[in-house]
């Protein structure tokens, strides 16, 4: 049985799955992944059965959850995937143990320094939990699982553009009281399509006087201007996808100008319809514009996906060299939410560990 490329391309599983061996031992950053699309489908079988969760397909619990390969190509189908899995989110304990294994599972695939964002108000909802006691239940599983596998991980708190802007000031808030906790920024996601970002303007100036680091999803479903937005009116220091940039020369200037970085999650773009194939990503486009790109898997569960296939589909189909993977964690390092110190120390560790390294 042989893994079909969407351009075309056949590449033998056995082949396809030591290449991607060969890349999980490469030491990884990652920036954007949120927990919410983390999930395992073995815990969700489990959890099933445990809480006895009423699905109406229970024994096509896959196709409800995870992007299947007859699944239309759009993000209304994407999204759909996270309709399931909020069913899931039940007790205290769902939410520590799967805050645990999406560090679990990124350390086991060769991440040194994760960076975990999750909705409190998507993980409180289920249950109408306290917003406060769901980002402390997931700021001490992450800390327990981080100093368990030796990863560093840091924490981020996502809002949506579609919900009040008073809940997300909310989230801010009790997001500002825990960066000692681990909790180090603040993100705005959500349909930039049809939802604008200027009400959460205010909120967002005062999270950075707050000390925490901002991280916008934008330029994905919305154009280049909702990129220059996140940058001068919310302060963001990093786009999450953000490839429609390429669309106006002068915004590429301005996130050169300014050191933004880009959160490129590739099967996620192509996933959602975002990019028309994987052969037409803008990934290399962007670099080559001069722009600061890193790798990033967005939602692993849902893509049924590691950053290490992120890193193979970069290199393989899309042609990225070796140096410039390299190049991509290490922007990744200089990037990450992290003291001025534990960043510094971050990327000396992963300059060396990547010189001399080769791709057989």
């Amino acid at each position: 049985m042989n893994t079909i490329l969407d351009n075309g391309c056949v590449m033998p599983v056995q082949t396809s799955q030591a290449k991607t061996e060969t890349y999980r031992r490469i030491p990884k950053v990652e920036l954007h992944r949120h927990l919410e699309g983390s999930l395992r489908l073995g815990t969700l079988f489990d959890l099933a059965r445990t809480y006895s969760v009423t699905l109406p397909l229970v024994n096509d619990l896959e196709k409800l959850v995870q992007v299947q390969g007859s699944d239309p190509l759009t993000f209304t189908n994407f999204l759909s995937k996270f309709q399931t899995l909020r069913r899931f989110f039940l007790s205290p304990e769902v939410i520590q143990r799967i805050t645990h294994e999406a560090v679990v599972d990124a350390a086991e695939d060769g991440i040194q320094h994760l960076e975990l964002r999750f909705t409190p108000v998507a993980l409180s909802r289920s249950q109408d939990f306290l917003l406060s006691s769901v980002m402390d239940w997931v700021c001490s599983s992450a800390a327990q699982a981080a100093q368990e596998r030796h990863i560093s991980v840091r924490l981020i708190a996502s809002v949506n553009r579609h919900e009040p802007p008073e809940l997300a000031a909310e989230v801010a808030h009790l997001a500002a009281e825990r960066i000692p906790q681990g909790l180090v920024g603040l993100d705005l996601a959500g349909n930039e399509a049809e939802f604008d970002a200027q009400p959460f303007a205010r909120i967002f100036q005062e999270a950075r006087q707050a000390g925490l680091s901002i991280t916008i999803h934008a330029g994905e479903w919305g154009g280049a201007a909702n990129v220059r937005q996140a940058i001068e009116v919310l302060g963001a220091v990093r786009i999450g996808h953000g490839i429609r940039v390429l669309e106006d020369p002068a915004v590429v200037e301005l996130a050169r100008q300014r050191g933004t970085v880009f959160e490129v999650c590739l099967t996620s773009n192509y996933q959602s319809g975002v990019v028309p194939s994987m052969v037409d990503h803008p990934l290399l486009a962007m670099i080559q514009a001069g722009l600061r790109a890193t790798l990033n898997t967005d939602d692993p569960g849902i893509s049924s996906i590691t950053l290490s296939d992120e890193y193979r589909l970069a290199c393989d189909m899309l042609g990225l060299p070796l140096v410039t993977l390299h190049s991509c964690i290490l922007e990744a390092a200089e990037a990450a939410f992290l003291e001025p110190l534990e960043r510094k120390l971050l990327v000396s560790q992963l300059r060396m560990a990547l010189r001399g390294r080769v791709i057989l």
